[in-house]
């Protein structure tokens, strides 16, 4: 099957924005409170977890129909929480999943029912890691447990009814950045290569990019304000932006698995995606980037179409992983 270009410039034009997407991201933009600048602190961290997810949140996440396994293994800092879904039938492979949220906010259950939807419908075992949080816990700790939680499943894959040549991994915004970290990590690490990674929205230059600033205008969940105050918790003032393993878009890219990049034009974090992209396929692996015109961060939660075929997408490409 032909794929359009995604550089072409259809894929960009505000024209080409469903009206149920227009419509959504209007609402959301009046109905959301707007970022601003305030200290990177513990405090303000629970401020914004107590935000994201909450009764009085904007941001709620669909229940399961069923709980997860909840399992915990040794991690670098103590015991590491892990959710996990098997498939109803047969297992034909196994996903590492890490749930988003500039990594300050958030949690892997808040991903249950997407989690629970891909073993169902795709038959992996998902497991989803919650690993610790900012600025209580600032880098390298998030990625040293996404790499546990990837270890961990290498070796246990068979006892999930995995081959443990058939992981993928996954992940949005902060999730998506730490699974390009995790991927990175084990090829050069431990000589270990995913099947394939479902990078969505990711944050992979941690120094910026030019669309941080780009929707300032707007209220379109991230601003550059937002942005510096995530990464402000989570990078420590000693560490240099440009850390290959902190930010990699600069690392050794070569030798990698195939990935899948998903973005919308009007997400400040846009530029990431095209950046991360190009880079990976300029370092000789398979790469696929869907970008939809006018959609926001977080885009693939709407119920509108471009949400639902990013998501059929994804879907496609795991399977695809798994053969």
């Amino acid at each position: 099957m032909t794929r359009p270009h995604p550089f072409d410039a259809a894929n960009f034009d505000l024209e080409n924005t469903s009206t149920e997407l227009r419509t959504m991201v209007e609402a959301m933009e009046k109905a959301l409170p707007r970022p601003t600048a305030v200290p990177p602190t513990a405090e303000e961290a629970e401020k914004a977890r107590a935000q994201f997810g909450g009764e009085d949140s904007v941001f709620q996440f669909p229940a399961p129909g069923r709980p997860p396994e909840v399992r915990t293994i040794p991690g670098p800092g103590g015991d590491l929480p892990l959710r996990i879904y098997r498939p109803p039938g047969a297992v034909r492979g196994a996903m590492l999943h890490i749930h988003g949220g500039g990594w300050v906010v958030g949690t892997a259950g808040m991903n249950d029912a997407g989690n629970e939807k891909r073993a169902n419908e795709l038959g992996l075992a998902v497991v989803s890691v919650d690993y610790r949080l900012a600025p209580e816990h600032p880098y390298p700790a998030g990625p040293d447990d996404c790499e546990a939680a990837a270890r961990w499943l290498v070796d246990n894959a068979a006892s999930l009814g995995a081959d443990p040549a058939k992981i993928v991994i996954g992940g949005e915004s902060a999730g998506g950045h730490l699974s390009a970290v995790t991927v990175v990590r084990m090829h050069q690490r431990h000589g270990f290569d995913f099947a394939g990674a479902n990078l969505v929205y990711g944050l992979y230059d941690i120094s910026g990019v030019p669309s941080h600033t780009a929707f300032d205008h707007r209220n379109v969940i991230l601003n550059s304000d937002s942005i510096e105050w995530f990464t402000r918790c989570f990078v420590p003032e000693s560490v240099d932006l440009r850390d290959p393993d902190l930010s990699p878009l600069y690392a050794d890219l070569s030798g990698l698995c195939p990935a899948l990049f998903t973005v919308g034009t009007l997400d400040p974090l846009r530029d990431h995606t095209l950046f991360m992209y190009a880079r990976w396929v300029g370092a000789g692996n398979a790469a696929e980037m869907q970008v939809f015109p006018g959609a926001p961060h977080g885009f693939e939660a709407f119920p509108a179409p471009e949400g639902k075929r990013s998501l059929a997408r994804m879907d496609e490409f795991l399977a695809g992983c798994l053969e």
